[in-house]
């Protein structure tokens, strides 16, 4: 741990062209660009299937299948298949971002097909009662009483890119993988150690964010906490009235 803790705080890794923040910007820059992509084609697909149910068979059969592939195996495959007809460093970066995406879509989709399909159907009917069209209904009812799962699951494919991205310095791309592999090839393992410790703390970090943008998004209705709030009221102001007595 000192060897490890000596690695970390040393200047000559905070800077230059192989330090730790171009490495951690690179690490971010394949993370975000893989879960943006994701979120674009799993959300809407995940709320267009919780809606209407159709293809949710489909859905959840092929998300499942997708969890169950092994990352660096599909790496390595997309590399032999995409690479050669590729040039420069786009043979390496648009079949690792192709693979990150692959993982990130499974739990984003099932999270916004999940938090559709769980809103009471109450719910729905009252408000196709109140004359509210199918869209109005989704984006109205459906998409508020979702988001808990929509943003649960986009936590999980964010923990899950970026540990994955670390893979990506196997097939010679940037990011915090970068001190794993050249630390493995000259049997650094202070560095090795580091570099995973820095994955570590960056999983940690998007979750805690990620935790906070669900406080932020979700309507305390819909977690309860309103509910559970005016009880506390209530408990307390009998409570309060019992005293005066």
């Amino acid at each position: 741990m000192n060897d490890v803790l000596k690695w970390l705080t040393d200047g000559a890794h905070w800077r230059g062209g192989e330090g730790i923040p171009l490495r951690l910007g690179e690490h971010l820059l394949y993370s975000g660009l893989a879960l943006l992509v994701a979120a674009v084609l799993a959300v809407p697909l995940g709320l267009w299937v919780g809606h209407t149910g159709r293809g949710r068979y489909l859905a959840v059969n092929v998300s499942g299948g997708l969890r169950a592939v092994p990352s660096l195996g599909l790496l390595f495959a997309a590399i032999m298949l995409l690479g050669p007809r590729l040039s420069g460093e786009a043979g390496v970066f648009i079949p690792s971002e192709l693979v990150l995406v692959v993982l990130a879509v499974p739990p984003i989709l099932a999270g916004a097909y999940a938090g559709v399909e769980q809103v009471d159907a109450a719910a729905r009917d009252a408000a196709r009662g109140m004359g509210m069209r199918g869209w109005q209904v989704l984006w109205q009812v459906e998409v508020p009483n979702a988001m808990p799962l929509v943003i649960s699951g986009l936590r999980s494919a964010a923990l899950q890119v970026v540990a994955t991205a670390t893979l990506a310095a196997t097939v010679g791309l940037g990011g915090l993988g970068r001190f794993l592999i050249d630390g493995l090839s000259v049997r650094d393992y202070a560095q090795m150690a580091g570099g995973a410790v820095l994955v570590a703390a960056l999983a940690l970090l998007v979750d805690l964010l990620g935790a906070t943008l669900q406080r932020l998004v979700v309507s305390p209705g819909v977690t309860g906490q309103t509910g559970r709030s005016t009880a506390r009221t209530r408990r307390g102001g009998r409570l309060r009235l019992a005293l005066r007595s």
